[in-house]
């Protein structure tokens, strides 16, 4: 894989594992395995926040960086206290406002 652009090895990687070998970050088995899924949203979700450069190798330390905060989040947390995934908010307190202007009383039989 070694040469491929950055592009093409991206589009080839499938697994957290696979990334974090790719961009040569040192990473514990079991954090992997347990919070895969929840590395891989993290680290989409800061490459989404990133402005990226045109240059492939500043692109490259970049998502090397990205990715290894990504990892490091779930080694110093977990994944329901970080709450990547929408299905983790979806149980908090909602607010909602009704005017009182809305409420009406129903007699029965009226």
């Amino acid at each position: 894989m070694d040469e491929l652009t950055l592009d093409e090895a991206m589009e080839e990687l499938v697994s957290a594992e696979d990334f974090l070998n790719y961009f040569g970050i040192d990473f514990d088995p079991t954090v992997v395995h347990v919070n895969r899924l929840h590395i891989l949203q993290r680290f989409h979700n800061y490459l989404g926040k990133a402005t990226l450069s045109e240059e492939e190798s500043a692109r490259r330390e970049l998502y090397t960086t990205l990715l290894t905060q990504a990892y490091q989040d779930f080694v110093q947390s977990d994944a329901l206290t970080e709450k990547v995934f929408k299905v983790f908010h979806m149980h908090e307190p909602q607010t909602q406002f009704v005017p009182l202007t809305s409420i009406t009383v129903n007699k029965a039989g009226a």
